[in-house]
């Protein structure tokens, strides 16, 4: 890259594989508002709020890239597959495992360091106090980078390792406005205008529909919707051009 030429601004978008409906909104809204600002979203691939990342960020017609703790042929979980397929037509895959290479339990954790190192800061969206998402917080701080925590319930296991952060010295992450300073954001631009402007249970039906339950009766199930609630949303949402109908009861984003 030549010298004169910004390089491009990445934030890691980390958390738990069991995690809430809240970190799956948190993490996917924030990588679809991120990815729109020009920002690159780097995650694992994992389960929960790293799959939430990586959708929300594609969605938004971004470029994600995903670390993997496997080789590049052993793609983990085999349910993220089809992701990985749409994470190489706008973005890249990552691995130091060759080809092959017998996987182990401590390559997950080990390849935080690499998740970290690629990103100018780490957002923690949910994790348990003693996790491997905590490691790529840790090897943040090692980097001397700006790590970003979620706040959640106090009461909640998966809040206690934000917290805990917060409680060492991480900034609170609420929305993009918080990463202002960290990439320059102008101020008028972080807040999607057609998403802000959404209601909770409308900004429910986009998070549900992004996170893959694209279904009529998976939809209403997820967000806790009536039907009288839910077609509202769906024709509001229509109207203004976020999803479409893609036939059999079943949506998408725009």
């Amino acid at each position: 890259m030549p010298e004169d030429e910004p390089r491009p601004r990445a934030i890691a978008i980390v958390g738990s594989r069991r995690c809430t409906k809240y970190g799956e909104q948190v993490a996917y809204e924030t990588a679809y508002q991120l990815a729109k600002l020009g920002i690159v979203i780097v995650s694992g691939l994992a389960y929960g709020i790293d799959t939430c990342a990586h959708r929300g960020c594609l969605d938004a017609g971004g470029i994600t890239i995903a670390v993997l703790g496997t080789p590049i042929d052993q793609i983990h979980p085999r349910s993220n597959e089809s992701l990985a397929e749409r994470i190489l037509e706008r973005g890249a895959i990552v691995s130091e495992l060759p080809s092959g290479a017998k996987v182990k339990a401590f390559n997950f954790s080990y390849r935080n360091r690499i998740v970290a190192g690629l990103a100018n800061a780490t957002l923690v969206v949910e994790a348990a106090d003693k996790s491997g998402t905590m490691s790529t917080a840790n090897y943040t701080n090692d980097q001397n980078k700006s790590i970003y925590a979620v706040p959640g319930g106090i009461y909640h296991p998966m809040s206690k390792g934000c917290l805990n952060l917060i409680k060492d010295g991480a900034m609170i992450y609420t929305e993009p406005s918080d990463l202002m300073y960290e990439f320059h954001i102008r101020e008028e631009n972080v807040r999607l205008r057609a998403y802000k402007e959404c209601s909770l249970e409308e900004q429910d039906v986009i998070c549900a529909i992004g996170t893959g339950t694209n279904r009529d009766e998976d939809i209403l199930e997820k967000t806790g919707l009536t039907p009288a609630e839910f077609a509202r949303c769906i024709t509001i949402l229509q109207l203004k051009k976020l999803i479409k109908s893609v036939g059999n009861g079943e949506w998408a984003l725009v």
